[in-house]
């Protein structure tokens, strides 16, 4: 039976990429012992110390003793002080962070060391061939182990029957000679010089044979997005295709488990533990606070600062501010044209009579944050993505007249206590539905909006397509990284307003503004959900 627990405790703390000598091992066992841990709960156990161990900025690969005393002794000690911690005021103010995609630092996979590494060095807006590649290189890789972490991947230590079922993941270069065998390979999708679909990996490429797959796994497969193929190889080099699906996503408790010591924003990294106190305190002190998301605000139409005056009415005339409204774009209803002076100048002017409807309600004015996120038809620096925030010409009138505006990027990010909002605005399903490659999928509507997220967090990538559909700057393509996943992404979008949460994260679309009616998302932090609000539209206000 020890034997069985030791096996146990290895594969676990294997998991983590940590080895254990003879006394770590044992010192485990104790543990175990003194407080009486039945067998069937060891693994649980053992998750836990493992997960807190791998925390500590301190601990090296193999299990070091005094690491793993420290572990248990804080948690022994882990009720102490919490008492005094409650008592505390929790302010909004001082927990509410923007984090803009020039901004955010860039974390790097190092596959010699499996880990993360925090890069050095200028990072240049026109970037260069190395960071093109290491963009890509960096997508596959930290879908990759994720992959290799998953429980149909990673072998137990334990001979059972699951062990037999396992799924072993083959590359492009194990296909040569060997026609007639079945392989499970993970590649990017892409097309050959011919034009050809293939599987792509480091290894090299294989074409694909779509003939005998009638209906793909659930989502959206586009040129540029990683995949999951099975098939037979053939002697005509080709892989005929029986399956194909994304990548198993990964929670975010997992990933934080695993990398909670990783500033990746810049804002301080948090323990889970932590996390855990910070979400008990929003959930109960701050159950009323809510973050309205408006996408499409057309300011060269008039009846889109009447819906926005009703929606300030409605928050005054019930006594409720809310702490964050978040403006995306496009703020015109059409592009304006290079030289068109005139143009301009009335965008100029939309942006200074939305100042001046904000600073008409005082309350709203002092209290709520503003944050500006460009769509693609607005005016900024540059047009490849991400964009950075509106040009300053056009905004000098809100910076001077509204004291809590912030001018994101697109992307953008917020952090607010625990949580970690992302926020983007694109057309992205039509672009996801004009690249799709292999079986289409038939479905529609309902369905489509699911596949449509479950992609994009099964890609852990915000634009899961090749430079050549979609170019990006490639020094910040880590902007839209989306591991760990965030709490909740909003996908501002043309298409129909959504709502839904996959894998503990909540996802939404809240449409555009001006339409049949003002519609808008309303994010309750203390739910991490949203929800639909609709105002009707007057026709005598307009």
């Amino acid at each position: 039976m020890a034997d069985a627990r030791q096996r146990i405790i290895i594969k676990v703390f294997r998991k983590y990429s940590h080895s254990l000598g003879p006394e770590a091992l044992e010192y485990l066992e104790d543990i175990l012992d003194s407080h009486e841990i039945p067998d069937e709960d060891v693994e649980f156990s053992i998750e836990w110390i493992a997960k807190e161990y791998n925390k500590q900025d301190d601990a090296p690969m193999k299990v070091s003793l005094d690491v793993l005393k420290r572990v248990y002794d804080a948690f022994q000690n882990g009720d102490n002080g919490k008492e005094e911690e409650d008592l505390e005021f929790l302010d909004p103010e001082s927990h509410l962070y923007y984090i803009n995609a020039f901004e955010m630092p860039l974390w790097n996979w190092s596959h010699e060391k499996s880990a993360f590494e925090l890069a050095s060095g200028k990072r240049l807006v026109s970037g260069t061939a190395d960071s093109r590649i290491a963009a890509m290189r960096n997508r596959l890789n930290i879908i990759k182990q994720t992959v290799l972490r998953n429980d149909h991947f990673s072998p137990s230590t334990l001979p059972t029957r699951e062990r037999e079922r396992l799924l072993t993941l083959g590359t492009t270069k194990q296909l040569l000679g060997r026609a007639g065998q079945r392989f499970l390979l993970f590649g990017m999708l892409a097309h050959s010089k011919e034009g050809k679909i293939c599987l792509e990996d480091e290894d090299g490429l294989v074409e694909l044979d779509f003939s005998q797959l009638d209906q793909p796994s659930e989502g959206l497969f586009t040129e540029g997005c990683f995949a999951l193929v099975e098939g037979d190889y053939t002697e005509d080099a080709t892989l005929i295709v029986i399956a194909i699906g994304h990548p198993p996503c990964e929670s975010r408790d997992a990933a934080r488990s695993i990398y909670g010591h990783i500033d990746f924003l810049g804002q301080g990294a948090t323990t889970l533990l932590e996390d855990a106190q910070l979400a008990n305190r929003v959930r109960t002190d701050l159950a009323d606070l809510r973050f309205f998301v408006l996408s499409d605000v057309w300011l060269d139409v008039p009846d889109t600062l009447v819906g926005i005056r009703k929606m300030f009415d409605h928050c005054v005339e019930n006594s409720f501010i809310p702490k964050l409204i978040i403006l995306c774009g496009n703020f015109t209803s059409r592009g304006i044209a290079q030289g068109n002076g005139r143009e301009v100048r009335r965008y100029q002017e939309s942006f200074d009579a939305l100042a001046d409807l904000i600073s008409s309600y005082p309350a709203i004015a002092r209290y709520t944050h503003f944050v500006i996120v460009p769509g693609p038809l607005d005016i900024s620096a540059n047009s490849v993505l991400p964009r950075r925030p509106l040009l300053s010409t056009f905004t000098s009138r809100m910076k001077s007249r509204i004291p809590h505006v912030h001018f994101a990027t697109n992307p953008c990010r917020i952090k607010f206590f625990e949580q970690e909002i992302v926020i983007f605005r694109e057309d992205l399903m039509a672009r996801m539905l004009r690249n799709l490659v292999g079986v289409k999928p038939d479905v529609r509507n309902d369905d489509l909006k699911r596949y449509l997220v479950q992609s994009l967090l099964d890609q852990s990538h915000l634009l899961p397509f090749t430079i050549s559909i979609q170019p990006v700057l490639s020094d910040f393509d880590h902007a839209f990284r989306l591991y760990p996943l965030p709490t909740a992404v909003v996908l501002a979008d043309k298409y129909d307003r959504y709502q839904m949460t996959y894998e503990g994260c909540h996802v939404f679309n809240p449409g555009s503004f001006l339409g049949n009616s003002f519609g808008f998302s309303a994010y309750i932090p203390s739910r991490r959900e949203s929800e639909e609000c609709v105002l009707g539209v007057d026709t005598e206000d307009s």
